[in-house]
């Protein structure tokens, strides 16, 4: 597929998304010092009267948190740990878990050779003053139990007077494996892998990990305490939810042994899972092992927990840049789910409507109840072209074949379906974090042409997307978008551009 003006000004749109998400900004933008003064959220902290600094993180934006941390407190802070992804290449074949909500990109890796998009321009430093430490994900490994548990031992040893700072993104619960009292990391595999293969939420996928860890789900606060604990925090779930990030390991636990329980349950895995991990879901409902830290715990009393950037951020930065190109931007939510092909038709109706293809009342009517946190705006059915649809999420896949692919992937096929002969849309699906499953792309690209440059390829749309193949289907197209790792993971961009008229 040739670039077009339309996929270049997608590109540009997307940069403008990533650029406010950038991990290094945002730790200065809410993280400031002014001599002995630290401010962060409603904190004032005196830095005089704090011993020691500790600089602790996990997930795949937290290096380049940690290292902006440092250009900010410098020779304060002492000793630390940073977990983050393991910069292997992605695998070459059909993976099961390949269409995983918590699949990324590490922080530290290379980009991949043969890139079709420009880099996103990010460099990505390293703190030099606390160990970077890489580990497996989105399946946890040996590497990051050791890890977690360094981690683990650093938050033990704070006292009273020291200060913890905890860099948290995407992909921490991966990188905090600490499995608990009678648990092994081959128990916390199975689990994982369960859990990815049978389409559970990243939410419900850590509500079961929290409790069966020995850090997560508040319990990273408890092993701190009495330290005062600042955790940095870039979201890459829907809402924001301090619990859930990372399944929360410095945040009050709203959920219970009884809801993990219940959870395996519904998606009927039990017979998957090692019995001593049922026995401890059991135990655990029925009150015989210690929950974890729940909201209103006094040692929370110590502990700020700050949210740096987010999904919303990203893409009112992406409407912004739509406007300056010329296209009347609509956001449609921050907290788009559910099951990709099925979004991607709803929105690729809505775009339709708006080229005047489709009656377009029942069609907008229809979006706005769907929207979970709509934003303000005109309604959608006083947009004219040219426009800029907007979202931002993250969908989900069930595996019904064995192909190549990732949840982006999967919604542009199906999202290039529904605008097959269009002529004036075009649409990009990319993840923040440059990864989409575990393949070289962030996402893809589709406009009305691309089914039919498919079929002179020899690839049919319809069986690509029975086979969860979507990977295949784009590179023969050239609609893969790659970016490289980009640092950074505030879960997917979903970008629609309407034309007034054919642009192609």
């Amino acid at each position: 597929m040739n670039p077009s003006p339309m996929r270049e000004q997608l590109m540009t749109i997307f940069r403008a998304g990533l650029a406010a998400a950038d991990p290094a900004a945002a730790v200065h933008r809410h993280l400031r010092r002014d001599g002995e003064r630290l401010r962060a959220g409603g904190w004032e902290i005196d830095l005089a009267k704090i011993r020691r600094v500790i600089l602790v993180g996990a997930g795949k934006a937290s290096a380049r948190m940690g290292a902006a941390v440092e250009e900010i407190l410098g020779d304060r802070v002492g000793r630390g740990w940073i977990n983050v992804k393991a910069s292997a290449p992605p695998c070459a074949g059909p993976c099961e878990g390949s269409l995983s909500p918590s699949q990324g990109s590490s922080p530290r890796g290379k980009p991949c050779e043969g890139l079709n998009e420009p880099s996103q321009g990010f460099s990505h430093p390293a703190p030099q003053r606390v160990p970077i430490h890489e580990a497996g994900h989105p399946v946890p490994d040996e590497a990051g139990v050791a890890g977690a548990r360094r981690i683990a031992e650093l938050l033990q040893q704070a006292g009273p007077d020291d200060l913890v700072i905890f860099c948290i993104s995407g992909g921490g619960s991966a990188l905090l494996p600490l499995p608990a009292e009678g648990l092994t990391l081959a128990d916390k595999q199975r689990v994982t892998q369960s859990l990815l293969r049978c389409g559970a939420k990243i939410q419900e996928i850590n509500v079961v990990r929290k409790h069966l860890s020995g850090i997560k789900g508040g319990q990273a606060a408890r092993l701190a305490a009495p330290a005062r604990v600042l955790s940095l925090i870039l979201s890459d779930v829907i809402g924001d939810p301090l619990d859930i990030i990372a399944s929360g390991p410095t945040a009050p636990d709203s959920s219970t042994f009884a809801q993990a329980l219940e959870i395996v349950s519904r998606y009927g895995i039990e017979k998957e899972l090692p019995p001593n991990v049922l026995a401890r879901l059991r135990d655990g409902a029925a009150g015989r092992i210690r929950e974890t830290p729940k909201p209103g715990d006094p040692l929370f009393d110590r502990v700020e927990n700050l949210i740096i950037a987010n999904n919303a951020a990203s893409v009112a930065a992406c409407a912004e840049c739509a406007r300056g190109l010329g296209y009347a931007p609509r956001i449609l939510s921050a907290a788009t789910e559910g099951e990709a092909r099925d979004v991607a038709r709803e929105q690729a109706k809505l775009a339709r409507a708006m080229l005047g293809e489709e009656k377009g009342s029942d069609t907008f009517s229809a979006a706005q109840k769907r929207s979970q946190t709509p934003f303000p705006g005109p309604a959608l059915s006083a947009i004219r072209a040219p426009a800029c649809l907007i979202s931002g999420g993250e969908t989900t896949v069930t595996l019904r074949g064995r192909g190549r692919g990732g949840r982006n992937q999967e919604f542009a096929l199906a999202a290039a379906m529904a605008i097959e002969g269009a002529q004036g849309i075009a649409f990009l699906a990319a993840g923040t974090d440059g990864t989409d499953g575990p393949t070289d792309a962030a996402g893809a690209f589709a406009d009305g042409e691309t089914l039919r440059l498919a079929r002179e390829k020899g690839r049919r749309a319809a069986d690509c997307l029975a086979a969860n193949d979507s990977y295949r289907f784009f590179d023969a197209v050239g609609g893969l978008v790659k970016t490289g790792p980009t640092g950074t993971n505030v879960m997917d961009l979903y970008l629609w551009l309407i034309a007034a008229r054919p642009r192609f």
